[in-house]
This record gives structure tokens, sequence and C-alpha cells, in this order.
């Protein structure tokens, strides 16, 4: 059993309630949060949270794990610019190099707040090995709750889309192994930490036929649907030339509509597209500072959220957005919104629930983490705000949203210490980085 005691608690309960308090943990559940003293419990582990902020643990809900050992390519293009130069480099990901690069981005996410990571993995070279049981044996060894998609690409070049043929797989296959993914590796259980879903990897990449078999995969086997969408102008010309409809269009048409489905990005939406996904409940992963890094644009979060829809946030790709730090994604999400729309279109509270209760519904976790409630899971984030960058900002969620990323003294994860004292504690992170170099530089 674990207390922290005298925190300035941010619960994102459906009260919304913050107060100086308490949390008590047991096991990986949340039994007791309130405000003042916390009841004796024998035998406990008590923290002074004097001085800091606890939180929900942070939710990533996009990012593309294999490529942190990919990073600082490309570094001054557009979206299929940099994917052109990127997929000759990726054609040569092994198993080996997906599992240095998974558990050195995961580190990443969990010493910037994270606690529930979810992944879309498309490319799978001809004999690079098990890359999905690559990536799910690091977030097992780094210790998150781990939501892998299965992705894919079944349009290479000479049929007319951007990859390259050499990453891309035949749609049979991509089905069969999709269907055995599930079956071998998704818990529907409550308090799993290990959920899969279905993800082929965008229009320009997948044939309709594949997206709308996913689905009909996909919700035979009761998982979730994730897919790129509305990132670029490009795509949405390149959707128009060859479809003659806008990507949101394309992506209803094949079923890809609905409280099950969550798209990455979701930047160039009109408003009539906007009022659909709140309509549908159709999610948004937005990744502010990897569309910023291509150029991308600015993703409607406001509006997409005023709409009904729900948003969390993303890191992704690590070759798009070297830091991979999911703290970092709460300010630039604020800047970037109040840029678009001015002061009052995003709040530091709006931000913070993006990054916990909003990743919790894209992930169809809502009832289990993304709040501080008892029974919840114990996936917690404890923030020290006594640092010279935070200390005397009266708003302590004001002093985590807007300034630098504050020292994580604790990050639990299914009650488990992940980090403690801004140390990652299941993994050395120096021996990490020294296989991190030595994989890029054998890749690149």
């Amino acid at each position: 059993m674990l207390v922290i005691e005298g925190a300035y608690v941010a619960t994102l309960d459906p009260a919304r309630r913050e107060f100086v308090g308490h949390v008590v943990v047991d096991g990986n559940q949340i039994v007791a949060v309130g405000p003042g003293s916390a009841p004796h419990f024998e035998g406990a582990r008590v923290i002074d949270g004097s001085g800091c902020l606890v939180t929900p643990g942070f939710v990533n809900t996009h990012q593309h794990l294999y490529q942190w050992v990919t990073r600082g390519l490309a570094v001054d293009d557009t979206l299929f610019g940099w994917l052109q130069t990127l997929y000759p480099v990726w054609s040569r990901i092994t198993e080996e190099s997906v599992y240095v690069a998974a558990q050195a981005a995961l580190a990443q996410l969990a010493l910037t707040g994270c606690t529930t990571a979810a992944d879309h993995h498309y490319v799978f070279p001809h004999g690079a090995g098990d890359l999905l049981a690559a990536e799910i044996t690091a977030a097992a060894s780094v210790g998150l709750r781990f939501h892998p998609t299965r992705g894919s690409m079944d349009r290479g070049q000479k049929d007319g889309g951007l990859p390259p043929d050499s990453v891309v797989e035949d749609r049979d296959e991509i089905l069969a192994a999709t269907s055995a993914a599930i079956d071998r590796w998704h818990d529907p259980s409550p308090g799993s930490m290990l959920r899969i879903a279905v993800a082929p990897c965008s229009p320009f990449s997948v044939s309709g036929e594949l997206m709308r078999e996913s689905a009909v995969l996909a919700r035979r086997k009761g998982v979730r649907l994730h897919t790129h969408l509305a990132e670029t102008t490009d795509e949405t010309a390149w959707c128009q030339e060859t479809y003659g409809c806008t990507p949101l269009e394309y992506a209803a048409e094949l079923g890809w509509t609905g409280s099950d489905v969550w798209f990455a990005h979701g930047i160039h939406f009109d408003d009539a597209e906007i009022k659909q996904l709140g309509t549908t409940r159709t999610g948004i992963a937005h990744c502010p500072s990897s569309n910023a890094r291509l150029g991308a644009g600015i993703a409607r979060t406001a509006d997409l959220r005023a709409a009904g829809a729900p948003v969390g946030l993303g890191v992704d790709g690590a070759a798009s957005n070297e830091a991979g730090s999911l703290i970092e994604e709460l300010r630039n999400a604020l800047l970037l919104a109040r840029a678009r729309n001015g002061p009052q279109s995003l709040t530091v509270r709006d931000t913070l629930e993006m990054a916990t209760l909003g990743g919790a519904q894209l992930l169809g976790r809502a009832d289990e983490i993304g709040s501080l409630e008892p029974g919840k899971l114990a996936d917690l984030a404890l923030w020290n705000l006594t640092t010279l960058q935070h200390a005397g900002i009266p708003d302590p969620i004001a002093a985590l949203v807007l300034s630098t990323p504050p020292p994580l003294d604790l990050l639990l994860v299914n009650g488990r210490a992940v980090v403690e004292h801004n140390t990652l504690q299941t993994l050395d992170q120096h021996t990490l980085a020294l296989q991190v170099a030595s994989t890029q530089a054998a890749l690149t």
C-alpha cells in the first residue's frame, strides 16, 4: 500500500475536483482520494507530496516506436518528402532494431509522465522477424500499459501508392496476420496491460479493400480501429484526385467512423466534417509537435472537442518528433491552439484533460484510467513543482502545462513504480542510449 500526502491533486473526476490532499493506492488500484490527510494504514509507504502535483498518468494515443532509431533525418521536409527519404531506411528494420527502438521510446514516454501508450506499427519488411512481438516484449520490460496496433500497407508504388513495394504486404497475408495478432496478444480483461487494435496505415498506402475488410475484422474481434487521416493538404489533394472525395468522406464510406475509431492528426477537416466526427464520436489523436515539425498544420482541437469528438494527445513517430516527450505535447497543444484561435480557445485544464481522460476515451479505457478515483487503476504521476522554474506559480496546473517540464518524482503504472526521482527504475538508461546509437548507425 502507498499513500501520497499533502500534494495538490488534480482528480479529473466527473466534478473535476482539485485540492491539497491525499491519494491512496492498494496493489494496482486507487482506494482513496480526498482533501486533507489520509486515514492511517499500517505498514503503508508514505510519500510527502508537499509542493508536488498529482495527476492521472498521461495516455499517448499515437506513436511509431520503431522510428526512435531513425531520428534526425529529412529534418526540413514536408510529410511526403520525409516519407520518401525514410521508407528505404525503414525497409531495413529488424526484430532487434525494433526492440531497442521501442524500449528507448517507451522509456522516454515514462520519463515524461506516460503510463499508457498506443503504438502504430505498419512497416513489416519481408524477413524482418516478429516485429510486433519485439515491441510488446519491450513494453513489458519498461512497464507501461500498452496498446499496440497491427498496422499495414498493401498499396505500393506500382499500385499508385507512396511507399516502395519492398515494404508493402499482400492483403490476405495482412488480414491473416492481424487476426493472429489479436488472438495471440489481445487481453480484454479488466485492468489489462495489453490490448491490440487494427490499423491500416493511410489512404495513400492502403487499398480501399483492405480498409473495409480491416474494419469488418476489428468489429468481429471486438477491437478498435486506428489510421492516419487528414494530416496534410497533399493528402487531401491526393484523395480528391484518386477517389474524388475528401479523406474523411473516403474513410466514412469504408465504415471508418464511430466510437471505436480514432484517427491520427485530423488537421484538415471542414466544419461539416468536424460536426460529423462529433456526432459519430470518432476520436482524434492530436500530435502538435510532429505536425509543426513537418509543417502539416494545426488541428482544430477546440472545435473538435466542442462538437463532441474525443481528442487525445500523441507524440507521433520519433523521426518526426525527436523529443518523444509527452509532457511537452501539452504545452505545444495549448500554444498552437491559441496561435490559431486566441487565448480562450484552449485552457490549461482542457489540455490536461486531453492528455488523460481524452486519451483514455480514444483507447476505450475511460472506465479504468484517465482520472484519480477510487476503483480506478493506479496509473498516476507525481510532479515536483518546487524547482526554480515552477516555484511561485500559484496554479499548479498552469505550472505543469505552461512552464518547462517539471521533475517527475514518481510514476506508477498498475501500482508499480516505473519512475522515481526522475529516474527510470526498470531499465538502465545509459546502456539503452549506447544500444540506440549503435542500432541507428547500423541502419543509416
